[in-house]
Parts: structure tokens; sequence; C-alpha cells
């Protein structure tokens, strides 16, 4: 009992800056450590870890107020702290599995992920993932925390551009979320949403309401109709929104979905496999492209061709798109 007192009274200590011991380990990291073959601390470390990083980003926030510090340096330090306790979570080998410290290494890594991507040191993350991904009992957690592990892998995977991945992860996170934690749901639609779409999957109007997320539908129209006039004008209205969430960059690249759907159109507006660049000039001009030209244009099918929205190739000597026979617009699923 004497050392779990230690471990609460040292990272208490700790918080408020009066540890005298910044470059050691805490005396209650040892303590936890003490017990070789026994797991019976972990709740106890869940709890003070928990209100360590609570507090840490509390005290972040009481120094950038007052223009102290550097940025970010509270959590760097509470993160240290955390990877002890991970450290000593991830090399018990010695006891069995029910009595095994590892049961605590993804409430750890959850913690150390809260932190990395609030000082947007992403990188991080990665030995993290790889810890787990080697891990014998990563499918054994309970649910909760491999929920909240696939939401920032998730997001993580679309920072990342993989975007199959990001689904998979965040999809996994919405659907074995309580159904009554209607914030959690909603904030992880926010990141899922934009991974779809970007997948060729557009939310319905429904599902938007249910989770008042409505800032999505005129996106969502605008890249279904190619209406690239339409998606720069909701990107614009809702601008602030979608950087606070951090996902306006990704949002960004719908653009190119919406340029595919918008040449799609032109496609099945004139019937045939031999496309004159100057309709595509036209229809881009339609949406109000400023400065569009035959160079910009032949830019954009390149590209579009390069990354298999559109199969075929440009016929320079004709200035004409020369389309597939069969399927020259692939569903984005099978390309993303």
């Amino acid at each position: 009992m004497h050392q779990v007192q230690v471990l609460i009274i040292d990272s208490v200590l700790w918080e408020n800056g009066r540890s005298e011991r910044p470059s050691e380990e805490p005396e209650g990291h040892k303590a936890f450590q003490a017990h070789k073959e026994e797991n019976w601390a972990l709740p106890v470390m869940f709890a003070v870890t928990l209100d360590l990083r609570i507090f840490a980003n509390n005290a972040e926030q009481q120094l950038q107020k007052k223009g102290k510090g550097k940025v970010g340096d509270m959590l760097e330090k509470a993160a240290e702290q955390l990877m002890s306790c991970f450290r000593v979570c991830a090399s018990d080998n010695r006891a069995g599995i029910d009595d095994s410290k590892k049961w605590g290494m993804l409430f750890l890594i959850n913690q150390l992920f809260k932190i990395y991507f609030k000082i947007n040191k992403l990188h991080l993350c990665k030995p993290l993932i790889r810890a787990i991904d080697s891990s014998n009992l990563k499918d054994d957690y309970s649910m909760a925390q491999r929920v909240t592990y696939k939401y920032y892998v998730g997001r993580k995977a679309m920072f990342d551009s993989n975007f199959k991945l990001a689904e998979e992860y965040l999809s996994f996170s919405f659907q074995h979320s309580h159904r009554s934690c209607q914030r959690n749901k909603r904030l992880i639609l926010i990141y899922l949403l934009p991974v779809k779409m970007l997948l060729g999957h557009m939310p319905t109007t429904q599902l938007l309401k249910k989770y008042d997320l409505m800032q999505f539908t005129d996106v969502t129209k605008a890249v279904s109709e190619g209406n690239l006039l339409l998606l720069n004008e909701a990107l614009a209205k809702h601008e602030t929104f979608f950087i606070r969430c951090g996902i306006f960059l990704i949002l960004e690249k719908l653009k190119i979905i919406t340029y595919r759907n918008l040449f799609k159109k032109v496609y099945l507006l004139l019937k045939t496999h031999q496309l004159p660049l100057d309709a595509f000039l036209v229809a881009l001009k339609m949406m109000q492209v400023e400065e569009v030209d035959i160079d910009e244009v032949q830019c954009l099918l390149a590209n579009l061709i390069y990354m298999g929205h559109i199969k075929g190739y440009i016929s320079h000597q004709h200035q004409k798109l020369v389309v597939s026979k069969q399927n020259p617009f692939p569903p984005l699923s099978s390309v993303s």
C-alpha cells in the first residue's frame, strides 16, 4: 500500500513542478516496476497517468495564456513519464499472461496518442503502433481501449493518405462505439466522412442531420455532381470549422474527385470515346475556374489518368482524350 501511495504522491509532485528528480525515473515508476510478477497496480497507474496528462494539458494552457514556456513543453514532459510506464509494461515477460503488465500497454498508448496529436508529432506514434501490431493481446484489450486506439491510428492513416486503412480503422471505431456516445460517434465521423468520400462513398443527408454535421451537405452534393463551383463555395463557407477539425487540406483532395465526376459528365453528354479537349475547357469555364487553358486541361487529364481515375490517353496531335470502351471511369473504391 505504501508503494501505491508513493506512486500517486510522486506523480502529483511532478505535476506541480516540485519534483527534485526531473531527469530520473520517479519513485512511483520504480514501485510499479518492482512488482515483477504482478499487475494489480495497473488500475492505479491508469488513474495516475490519466490525471497526469490532463494536468499537463491544463498547465500547458495556463502557461500559454501567460506567454510563458515553450509550446508543448509540459505535454512532452508528461509523455516522457508515460513512456517510462509503457516500457515497464511492454518489457514484462516474466509474469503469466493473466498477471502481465502488458495489459496496460494499450491504455498508455492511447494517452500518448492524445499528447502526440495535440503537439503535432504524429511520427512518434509509429513505434507504438508497431508494438501493438506485434502484440498477441491486440484483440483482447477492452473494446473501449480498442475503439480509441483505432480512432487515432485511423486518423494518422488519413494524414498519411492511406485512405483504405483509415476507412477500416475509423469504421471500426464508429461501429463499436456505444450507441449512447453520440458525441464520440460525431467526432469519429468528422474524419470518416472525408475518407469515405475520397473512396467514392457519399454520406446520406439523414446521417448528416442525425450527427449535426450539415457542414458536409454541400461538399457531398458538389463532389457527387462534379460541381467545382459549389465545392469551392462550400469549403469557403465552412472553412473555420474544417480547419479547426484539421480536415480542410483533406477535403481539398476532393477537388480531383470532383474534376473526375465533371469530366465523366462530359463523356456521358458527348457519348463518344474520342473527346475533344475543348469540351473539357468549356466545362471548366462554366465552373468559373480562373485562367484555365488547354494546357491546364491536359495537365488535369494527365493527372487523372496517372491516378487511375480515367482509363485512356491524350492524343496531342488531334487534341482529344481517347478513353477506354470498357469502364473508362473506374469506381473510386477500386483505384484509391
